[in-house]
């Protein structure tokens, strides 16, 4: 994989929250805020549901459980999860939605986003922006897989309180993409 000319390559990781609709905003502020940092983008299934690949810039690559399966055939092949946690000098999980915590949280690894978290080295930042209902996100599980992943090093951007697309207001909104991308910058230039 060939490397940015800034030498910032982020890996975003969408999971299947509501606020994956940011999606697009995000990689343009992105792009606007980090001048020549390549972006890449890791989906779950349930995150597509949320977004049209057609409303991300031109050339934004976008992988999926299925190109994990599609790119190895042969012993020796890259493995694409491998590559892309190398690739990447910064992975976002922005939404990370409550089962995908979860997954985390327990080691679980079942789609190429997991398998890229459990492959990431820790000497490389990870910030992950929860997002979830209201309800899900005062179960008493959710701050100890919180904690868990802070335990680790992971930085968490806190979710935000706000009315929810449904309709409940509470804390639970993703944070606001300019809140996120400001972290990125901050990370990136540690």
């Amino acid at each position: 994989m060939t490397e940015s000319p800034s030498g910032k390559r982020i890996l975003i990781g969408c999971t299947g929250s509501v606020a994956t609709i940011k999606l697009p905003l995000l990689v343009n502020t992105l792009r606007t805020q980090i001048p020549g940092a390549e972006i890449k983008i890791v989906v779950t299934e349930h995150a597509k549901h949320f977004f049209s690949t057609t409303e991300l810039p031109s050339g934004t690559p976008v992988f999926e459980d299925s190109d994990e399966w599609s790119s190895w055939k042969n012993r020796g092949d890259p493995v694409l999860h491998i590559e892309l946690s190398k690739w990447a000098d910064l992975i976002l999980l922005a939404p990370l939605d409550a089962n995908s915590l979860a997954k985390i949280a327990s080691g679980l690894c079942d789609n190429l986003l997991l398998c890229i978290l459990r492959a990431w080295e820790f000497s490389k930042p990870l910030l992950f922006c929860p997002a979830m209902n209201t309800k899900m996100w005062h179960h008493p599980i959710t701050a100890e897989h919180v904690a868990k992943l802070k335990n680790w090093g992971y930085f968490e951007i806190p979710c935000i309180e706000k009315t929810l697309m449904c309709k409940d207001t509470g804390l639970g909104a993703m944070a606001e993409v300019d809140t996120i991308v400001q972290v990125v910058q901050e990370h990136l230039t540690k």
